[in-house]
């Protein structure tokens, strides 16, 4: 069976919180219990990988990462990103006119606006973010951060496992979920 959703752990494990994303990818794959038709892997700070592999046709891609959104400490937040936002910006990044192309500086959008100027276009993006306490150059979480690995690796599970649901109900004829 061909991977129709992403998972992907993003952010710096040199930079404390901002490690969150990879160290959730590394908790669902040392957990098990991911669906078949999940790929799940810890990309950090590698955004232009990130990229490539968002131009293959998954149904759904969950990024996960360090988000700084005015919440208390280890508060993880769901957030569906717009992203015809990136589009402007995709023309600049392919003919290398922006700092976005810098590989080890990538944000989320920078990696949207990448795979736009290359010719892709994810069908859904998720973020399942958490709200840092300490992004310092040091190794490893906070403890409030550390303690939200778990319930955002089950709302990925969640998410996933809804959607890979509903995408066997319709390829196997049978009425599924409606989004």
């Amino acid at each position: 069976m061909t991977d129709r959703v992403l998972v992907a752990g993003v952010g710096n494990v040199f930079l404390g919180d901002d490690g969150f994303g990879g160290e959730v990818a590394r908790r669902l794959l040392a957990d098990g219990g991911v669906p078949d038709g999940v790929k799940v892997e810890d990309y950090g700070i590698r955004g232009v990988h990130l990229a490539y592999e968002m131009l293959e046709p998954y149904d759904l891609v969950v990024l996960v990462d360090a988000v700084s959104r005015g919440e208390p400490p280890g508060t993880v937040t769901l957030i569906e990103p717009d992203l015809g936002e990136f589009e402007e910006a995709a023309p600049h990044v392919a003919a290398g006119e922006s700092p976005l192309v810098d590989a080890h500086s990538m944000t989320p959008g920078s990696v949207f606006a990448l795979v736009r100027a290359m010719g892709g276009r994810p069908s859904r993006v998720l973020v399942v973010g958490c709200e840092p306490a300490e992004v310092v150059e040091r190794m490893g979480l906070s403890p409030v951060v550390e303690e939200a690995v778990g319930e955002a690796a089950r709302t990925v599970l969640d998410l996933v496992r809804e959607d890979v649901g509903v995408t066997a109900s319709r390829a196997a004829g049978r009425p599924g979920k409606e989004e």
